[in-house]
């Protein structure tokens, strides 16, 4: 297989970024490996779901981003849930953590969202987490989109747990607007659920038109990526995308 290229600035000033999409389970499974997957993919972003939300939510999320060579952007308890974690090399313009509405008997869900520069690259970034109900899903795919919209960056990013196979309405209205990276540029595997029987796509990194994509799928066979840490950190796969983001805005 071979392997993505690493992120690096172009002389245009586009940048070629690494982009991980990984759901977490609340760090409750083995956090070494899950650091060791993390580092091991050397991304610029982590677009996270199921991070902490409870006692010292935030000292965990923060020793994961150490762990794996990252810091905190934003999200977390604050959320709901999706979190985003970047390496040094990005510049921060601006944060926002967004609460969905609240279904009566469901669980609060939300959106991490951040506009970030890479060189000349300017990037808007978003982590979700649908709803394992259909109806509630498809309203949040909605949501999802007019916030992405708002960010008022031309070039954007989005990861997530989407809870639903690409033939879902809420996965093919979302690879409607915007590139499903997977199908644009398979690499890796295909499958996010379970690492112990992976089966199923439910788990993605989407982008807009603009942006080349380079690559996208689970790390299988990145260096350092083992399989026994795969099926040990958590219940999902990661997403690993390589992307290169034109310079403007």
């Amino acid at each position: 297989m071979e392997l993505l290229p690493n992120s690096r600035t172009e002389p245009d000033g586009s940048a070629v970024i690494r982009v991980l999409s990984y759901n977490i389970r609340s760090m409750r499974d083995d956090t070494a490996a899950l650091a060791r997957v993390i580092t091991a993919c050397a991304p610029d972003l982590v677009l996270v779901q199921e991070a902490p939300r409870f006692f010292r939510w935030r000292k965990k999320l923060a020793r994961l981003a150490a762990a794996s060579g990252q810091v905190i952007l934003t999200g977390g308890a604050t959320a709901a849930g999706p979190a985003i974690l970047c390496s040094l090399r990005a510049t921060v313009e601006r944060t926002e953590d967004v609460l969905l509405p609240l279904t009566p008997g469901l669980h609060r869900r939300g959106l991490a969202t951040a506009v970030v520069r890479f060189g000349g690259a300017r990037l808007g970034v978003v982590s979700c987490h649908l709803s394992l109900q259909q109806a509630e899903r498809r309203e949040q795919g909605g949501m999802l989109l007019d916030r992405l919209a708002a960010l008022g960056a031309e070039h954007a990013v989005v990861g997530g747990d989407l809870n639903e196979r690409p033939d879902g309405h809420t996965f093919r209205r979302l690879a409607g607007t915007l590139q499903d990276c997977r199908t644009t540029a398979p690499w890796g595997g295909e499958f996010t659920s379970t690492p112990a029987d992976p089966h199923q796509r439910i788990d993605a990194v989407f982008a807009t038109a603009g942006i080349e994509v380079l690559g996208c799928g689970v790390p299988l066979g990145q260096p350092g990526v083992h399989e026994s840490d795969l099926r040990a950190a958590t219940d999902h796969l990661p997403v690993l995308a390589a992307l290169r983001v034109p310079a403007g805005d």
